[in-house]
């Protein structure tokens, strides 16, 4: 009966432990990291569970087709000292591509084909366990694992490996539908320098140009001089501000946009300078618990929030400016208040005043943004993200 207690007492604690890695892994799969890094720390995680040596992870290259060793550790001399024997084709992963791995024998016990014809530099490993890795049904990449002492894993240990091969298969796919994220914002954000450009350098170039077409054709007439100085002035004044707006422009590509600043503090920073240069008087608040939010939503909230005191400064006029962020449980909301000029909803050019790169902003960030807006009345901008 003791005997009994004390092995079942010995299977709880084992589970117990299994179970302490496994969230370990999930945390560490889950957290902000680099792939290969999460990779590499997650096969080490996998050498403690089940007493192993080695192991390697395959992932496909969705571009090529190709097979590409993304981690590493503790490879046999052979293939630490001859990394090319890595490359190309094996048994293991011709098994994956033709079949799925799934029978208890393929994952038990697969001949190393990179290792079975070498004399030595194998630390004694011939065999290894290969994990599939997929998303669904879509085929991500293989984890090998092995050890010199081999021994026949239990059917507990597979469904284990299974497990961390479903965690690590969730992490590989949130890496690139991450990366293909990044991408689409910075054509995003091309395009949104594309309109800014039409909007503000391109037409305010046009204007000069046809104030010096005027200036000449006064001087071919002979009209006072008071008259095309006059002209002359505008076109100065207009290339002063198309020059301001050039360089805000590439400050604000060169910037980083938070700088180590919370994002409140990144917020304030940016409604003080724009009241200083805007000569308007402004106000920010902050309500809520602060969280800590991912970079994306950081820099997007900020980015939105400087178009649109751009788009103040530029056209609103305002005596007053007032700004609001706000943390709740499961969004945050940015509300952007002015006492300018205001405009007609109805009426505004879809393509003007940065207002389609602010929607589009919002967009990415699985946000949405409300502008309410009358002639004399000042604009009212909420943006609400979700978290």
């Amino acid at each position: 009966m003791a005997s009994g207690k004390k092995i079942e007492k010995q299977i709880l604690q084992q589970r117990n432990r299994e179970l302490a890695i496994l969230n370990k892994i999930a945390r560490s799969l889950n957290g902000e990291i680099d792939l290969r890094q999460t990779l590499e720390a997650t096969l080490q995680q996998v050498a403690e569970l089940l007493n192993l040596e080695t192991g390697w992870i395959w992932i496909v290259n969705e571009d090529t087709g190709e097979t590409e060793l993304a981690a590493a550790q503790n490879l046999p001399p052979a293939l630490t000292e001859n990394p090319d024997w890595m490359n190309g084709d094996c048994y293991c992963l011709g098994t994956y591509f033709s079949g799925n791995l799934e029978g208890a024998a393929n994952v038990n016990f697969i001949t190393c084909s990179r290792l079975k014809n070498l004399l030595s530099g194998t630390d004694g490993l011939l065999f290894h366990a290969s994990i599939p890795l997929y998303a669904q049904e879509k085929k991500l990449g293989v984890m090998n694992v092995a050890s010199r002492d081999w021994r026949e894993l239990s059917t507990e240990d597979l469904q284990l490996l299974y497990t961390i091969g479903d965690l690590l298969g969730i992490a590989i796919e949130r890496a690139r539908l991450s990366a293909a994220n990044v991408n689409l914002a910075i054509i995003e954000e091309r395009n949104r320098l594309a309109r800014e450009i039409h909007d503000t350098l391109a037409q305010g170039l046009a204007g000069i140009v046809l104030r010096l077409e005027a200036a000449d054709a006064l001087a071919e007439q002979h009209e006072k001089q008071e008259k095309l100085q006059g002209v002359i002035q505008q076109a100065l004044q207009q290339t002063r501000f198309n020059l301001e707006e050039a360089r805000r422009s590439v400050l604000d590509l060169r910037a980083a946009p938070l700088s180590g600043k919370t994002l409140a503090e990144a917020l304030e920073n940016l409604l003080t300078e724009s009241a200083v240069n805007g000569d308007f008087t402004a106000r920010f608040r902050h309500n809520g618990e602060p969280k800590n939010l991912s970079s994306r939503i950081d820099n997007g909230v900020f980015r939105i929030a400087q178009e649109a005191l751009n788009n103040i400064r530029s056209h609103a006029r305002p005596k007053r400016v007032e700004m609001t962020l706000f943390y709740g449980e499961k969004m945050i909301r940015l509300i952007i208040r002015d006492d300018g000029a205001g405009f007609d909803i109805d009426k505004r050019k879809s393509d003007r005043f940065g207002l389609v790169g602010m929607n589009e902003r919002a967009r990415l960030l699985g946000g949405t943004l409300d502008i309410r807006s009358c002639p004399g009345q000042g604009v009212d901008i909420t943006l609400e993200v979700p978290l």
